[in-house]
């Protein structure tokens, strides 16, 4: 009796919260789209010939299986055109995807049958819409050739700032997609997607959805997560554990974390259990070598937790950190140094030779397609010299 008793409350409070969330509400992302439209205008309406087709025909869904054809199929193509037109145009912006896509969603909550799903079956929808128009249902590595190369980027972030800001780690990701590179008289091929810059989406495991069946099975020769980040380019060899920036996501979260209390992040539902320092493998000082615009450099500065104060220093090897608390890593505190350090953990433990690291790129002011160019064309040097040494 007991036990049964124990159940229904458990079923009543897991009931009562599935009913509290409340999915067809506008989150915090989308409700900025009225204001990047008056802002800018043509970024913002870029690809509105899907958007507006996906918004009537979903609104026109009945059941959750017209729902989700539509979805898969517009989805798809939102990143399929969205590299198409990053090549064609040439104008080195990631913004009008990222726009887009929150276009969809908002109309994905909108939609009447939408309304009507349970809670799961709403959520399934919002993971397929956000998993294909970032480029995960486009990873094929169907080309003959000798190497291959998954890449990573991130979202436009602090939009509160400025809602015009660019991310040239998501403008790297629609330039290097599907592109074929040459190293020693052969080709590596890239594919790429594009990560939310969203605590809640890395706790439920974004990374690890997007990345594990690629460690696991091995089909790629390396792998490089690239963020925007300081003056220069930093390859960040000692990525933390802990989260401790004091900022907030795209939906205006903050962790509550800060120096003298970092934060543990979470790995569906259950804090990660891993350990507080990793480190890159990238080849980096071949890297190094890549000519451009910028400076690239190895950054192994680090900050512990040492009698509840935070010390930062400058790491030399994975040995001396092996009992310190971490703070940030050598790539900070917040969801850039996340990425790289949740790939580096399934890379030691799927795929322990693979190069796997982190970009910083330098840091771009809203948007300029310049500064853009001249930062993806040093990332693509980059890879070239790296794929050389593996």
């Amino acid at each position: 009796m007991k036990l049964l008793f124990m159940f229904v409350i458990s079923f009543a409070s897991f009931s009562s919260t599935l009913l509290a969330e409340d999915m067809t509400k506008l989150t915090v992302e989308e409700l900025r789209i009225e204001k990047a439209q008056q802002s800018m205008p043509e970024v913002s309406q870029r690809f509105n010939n899907i958007t507006d087709k996906f918004a009537k025909q979903i609104k026109q869904a009945r059941n959750y299986t017209a729902l989700t054809q539509l979805v898969i199929l517009y989805s798809r193509v939102l990143w399929e055109q969205a590299v198409i037109s990053f090549d064609r145009r040439n104008d080195f912006d990631d913004r009008p995807l990222y726009w887009a896509r929150l276009k969809m969603s908002k109309a994905l909550r909108q939609a009447p049958a939408y309304a009507d799903l349970f809670v799961n079956q709403q959520k399934r929808l919002q993971t397929k819409l956000e998993f294909l128009s970032r480029g995960a249902g486009d990873i094929k590595f169907d080309r003959d050739v000798a190497k291959k190369i998954l890449v990573t980027g991130f979202d436009p972030f602090f939009l509160d700032r400025n809602i015009k800001q660019s991310n040239p780690s998501g403008a790297a990701s629609l330039a290097l997609d599907d592109l074929l590179i040459s190293f020693n008289e052969e080709d590596a091929e890239i594919e790429s997607v594009i990560f939310p810059v969203r605590f809640a989406d890395f706790d439920r495991g974004i990374v690890e959805k997007f990345l594990t069946s690629y460690l696991k099975k091995h089909p790629i020769d390396m792998l490089v997560t690239i963020s925007m980040g300081r003056e220069n380019f930093d390859l960040e060899r000692f990525p933390a554990l802990r989260r401790s920036a004091q900022a907030p996501d795209n939906l205006n979260v903050y962790t509550g974390a800060n120096l003298s209390s970092p934060f543990v992040p979470y790995l569906n539902e259950q804090p990660l259990s891993t350990p507080e320092f990793v480190e890159f493998s990238l080849p980096a000082k071949q890297m190094q070598k890549a000519q451009g615009s910028y400076r690239i450099n190895i950054n192994a500065k680090i900050t512990t937790l040492v009698g509840g104060k935070s010390k930062t220093f400058t790491a030399h090897s994975l040995r001396e950190l092996k009992n310190a608390i971490s703070v940030q890593g050598s790539g900070g505190g917040y969801l850039s140094n996340e990425v790289s350090y949740r790939s580096l953990v399934l890379r030691d433990k799927f795929a322990p030779l693979l190069p796997v690291g982190h970009i910083h790129t330098p840091r771009v002011k809203g948007y300029s397609a310049t500064a853009n160019k001249a930062i993806i064309k040093q990332i693509k040097n980059m890879l070239s010299l790296a794929i050389k040494e593996i």
